[in-house]
C-alpha cells in the first residue's frame, strides 16, 4: 500500500510520541484524508513484530471499512462482532459493544489499541475496554477531536498529533474543491433548548419540518446541484421521512436511511449514490461518520447544530475526490456562518473549550452574495456569479511626522539566524520543539511544516 507523504509523516510523528514515553496518542486528520489507511499500515507493521492489535469501532459501517482496508493491505485479521466466528489472528477489528460483552472470555491481550472515531472514546463502554488493558499502547484517530459539551480529550490522550488541513489537501488534489451556498435560514432557533451540548432534537425537528424550508431546499438543489448525488442531513426520522417524500414528489430518486433500518436496506440506499439509483439520501445520524462514497457531490444541511465536529463530519462526506468534481454545500441552517468554512485552518487541542454564552458567537469571516447566495471568504467580487460589492470610501489618512528607524546590522543577522534555525527543523516534532523553546503557539509549527512543498 503506497502511502502519501503526509500519511508517512503521521506515522513517524506517532512513533516519535511513543519514543518519548507517551502511551496514548491522538491523531487528527480531516475526513477523507485516509485515516483508515494510516492505522491499517500501523497494524501491518505491528504484525511484522508479532504484536497483537485491536481496532475499536462503534458502527457496522466502520467495521466493514477497516476490514476492507486491512484485506487490501494483506493483513490477516478477525472480527469481533455479532455474527462473526471467533479467530486467533493477531489483528482484530472489534465492535465496542460486542467486545465489552466478551472481555472476560478473551484469551489474548492487545499490545496496541487503535480507536477509530476517537472523539467517542469517552463513553462508558470504551473506558471499560481501556481499563481492562492498562498496559496496551493506544492510538486514537479522528477528524474532529471535540465533544458537544466542550470538554477536551486530555484526560484520555497524552498528546495530539495534527495532520494537514482540508485546505492543504484540496490544494494537493487529495480532497475535492467545493463551493458553499447559504440561503437565508427560514427557521427561528432562538427558543430551542439545548440538551447535551446541542439543540434539543424534538424541538428542532418540529421547527425544521415545514414545507417552506423543505421547498426551499428542493428549489436550491434543483438550481445548483440538479441530479448530483446528495446527502440531506435531517433532524429526526419524522423530518427525514418528510424531506424524502418531498424530494420524491419533486421527481427525484430519494431514499431514506436511519439507524433503525435493517443493515441490508441501509447499505443498498447508500450504495445507490454511487450508481445513480439514489440521487438524494435523506439521513438521520447515519452517514455523518464512516461513509466513503466519492460520487457524493452535494451536502444539503437541514439540521442546525451547535457542534462544530458534527458540521465538519457532515461536509466532509462530500469532499472525497473524483475527476472533475466540485462539491456543493447547500447550507440552509447557517452552519457555515456559525462554525466557519470546512477548509479554515483549525489548530486542535486536547484542552477543554471555554463555554460560550448563548449569543456570544465569534465574528465570522464569511461573505454572502445577495444575488446567488454563495458564501465565500471576503473578497470584492462573488466568485460564483460575479456580483461586485460596493466599495466603501477609504478613510482619509492624516500625515504625522515620524522617525524612520535604522535597521541595525545585528537585526539582519538575527533574522537570518531565525530563518536558518527554522530551516534546520526538518520534521514536525523538531518544529514543535522549536515552537516550545521560542514560546510560539504550536499552530506555527503546523503552518510552517505543511506550508512546505510535498
Amino acid at each position: 500500500m503506497q502511502l502519501r507523504r503526509y500519511q508517512e509523516q503521521a506515522i513517524a510523528d506517532l512513533r516519535d510520541g511513543f519514543s518519548r514515553s507517551y502511551s496514548s496518542l491522538l491523531l487528527v486528520m480531516p475526513t477523507g484524508s485516509g485515516k483508515t489507511v494510516v492505522f491499517t499500515e500501523i497494524a501491518r507493521r505491528a504484525t511484522q513484530k508479532h504484536k497483537t492489535v485491536f481496532v475499536l469501532v462503534h458502527r457496522r459501517e466502520l467495521i466493514n471499512q477497516a476490514s476492507n482496508k486491512l484485506s487490501i493491505a494483506g493483513v490477516q485479521h478477525g472480527i469481533i462482532a455479532a455474527g462473526f466466528p471467533a479467530s486467533t489472528q493477531n489483528v482484530q477489528v472489534a465492535s465496542v459493544q460486542t467486545l465489552v460483552r466478551r472481555l472476560n472470555s478473551l484469551t489474548s491481550e492487545p499490545d496496541l489499541i487503535i480507536i477509530d472515531e476517537a472523539h467517542h472514546a469517552v463513553a462508558g463502554s470504551w473506558q471499560k475496554i481501556i481499563d481492562r488493558f492498562p498496559n496496551a499502547k493506544r492510538i486514537g484517530v479522528t477528524a474532529t477531536p471535540s465533544r458537544l459539551d466542550g470538554r477536551g480529550l486530555g484526560s484520555h490522550f497524552d498528546i495530539l498529533v495534527q495532520g494537514p488541513s482540508v485546505d492543504q489537501l484540496e490544494n494537493l488534489g487529495f480532497l475535492s474543491p467545493h463551493k458553499v451556498y447559504a440561503p437565508p435560514p427560514k427557521a427561528d432557533l432562538s427558543n430551542v433548548k439545548t440538551r447535551a451540548g446541542d439543540y434539543a432534537k424534538d424541538q428542532l425537528s418540529e421547527i425544521m419540518d415545514r414545507p417552506t424550508i423543505t421547498g426551499d431546499a428542493i428549489s436550491h438543489y434543483r438550481r445548483l446541484a440538479d441530479g448530483l448525488p446528495a446527502i440531506a442531513f435531517c433532524c429526526s426520522i419524522k423530518h427525514a421521512t418528510s424531506v424524502c417524500a418531498s424530494f420524491k414528489a419533486a421527481g427525484y430518486r430519494a431514499k431514506l436511511v436511519t439507524g433503525n433500518m435493517p443493515m441490508e436496506e441501509r447499505d443498498e440506499a447508500i450504495s445507490g449514490l454511487a450508481d445513480g439509483r439514489t440521487q438524494v439520501l435523506c439521513s438521520v445520524d447515519v452517514v455523518s461518520e464512516g461513509t466513503d462514497v466519492p460520487a457524493v457531490s452535494a451536502a444539503i444541511l437541514l439540521r442546525p447544530t451547535q457542534s462544530e465536529a458534527l458540521y465538519l463530519q457532515q461536509v466532509g462526506r462530500i469532499l472525497r475526490p473524483q475527476t472533475g468534481k466540485i462539491a456543493i454545500v447547500l447550507d440552509h441552517v447557517g452552519s457555515t456562518i456559525k462554525h466557519g468554512f470546512v477548509d479554515d485552518v483549525r489548530v486542535w487541542s486536547l484542552d477543554s473549550k471555554p463555554k460560550r454564552k448563548k449569543n456570544d458567537e465569534p465574528a465570522p469571516s464569511v461573505r454572502q452574495c445577495p444575488m446567488c447566495f454563495a458564501a465565500f471568504k471576503p473578497q470584492p467580487v462573488c466568485p460564483c456569479c460575479g456580483h461586485e460589492f460596493p466599495v466603501k470610501p477609504k478613510r482619509q489618512l492624516t500625515q504625522r511626522e515620524g522617525e524612520l528607524k535604522e535597521m541595525r546590522r545585528q537585526d539582519a543577522i538575527e533574522r537570518r539566524e531565525k530563518r536558518k534555525e527554522q530551516g534546520r527543523a526538518r520534521t514536525l516534532p523538531e518544529l514543535l520543539a522549536l515552537a516550545d523553546r521560542k514560546g510560539y503557539k504550536r499552530g506555527w509549527a503546523y503552518k510552517i511544516f505543511y506550508g512546505r512543498k510535498y
